[in-house]
């Protein structure tokens, strides 16, 4: 599956996703416990994947599921988010969700600072 090709399931996925009678975005536990952590919600995070970018593809070697690391907004608000493809189960599946820091991202959001 192509970066493209994520992405585009990715949005579909979320577009498609109604809570409780068409679900198509599944949560880690540990999804969920860093939404608390980063004072984000389910909803927003879920309608951030509909406009989302992928900004680093991740290879499936040792991965039950292709992933990659999405970003989104909440409003102009930035929110990362680890999102495996579960193309044989027709849905997208949580495995992190983080506000990205300054101190780590570049302005873009979408490139990792240097470390030095």
């Amino acid at each position: 599956m192509t970066t493209k090709e994520k992405e585009e399931f990715i949005r579909q996925k979320a577009n498609e996703h109604i809570p409780e009678i068409n679900e198509k975005i599944y949560w880690s536990l540990h999804a969920v416990k860093k939404l608390r952590v980063d004072r984000l919600r389910k909803t927003p995070v879920e309608n951030s994947l509909k406009n989302c970018i992928i900004i680093e593809d991740y290879s499936a070697e040792n991965r039950p599921f292709p992933d990659c690391l999405a970003l989104g907004f909440i409003g102009a608000d930035p929110v990362h988010s680890v999102i495996a493809i579960g193309r044989d189960f027709d849905r997208i599946f949580i495995v992190t969700v983080y506000r990205p820091s300054a101190e780590r991202w570049e302005n873009d959001w979408k490139t990792r600072k240097k470390q030095s």
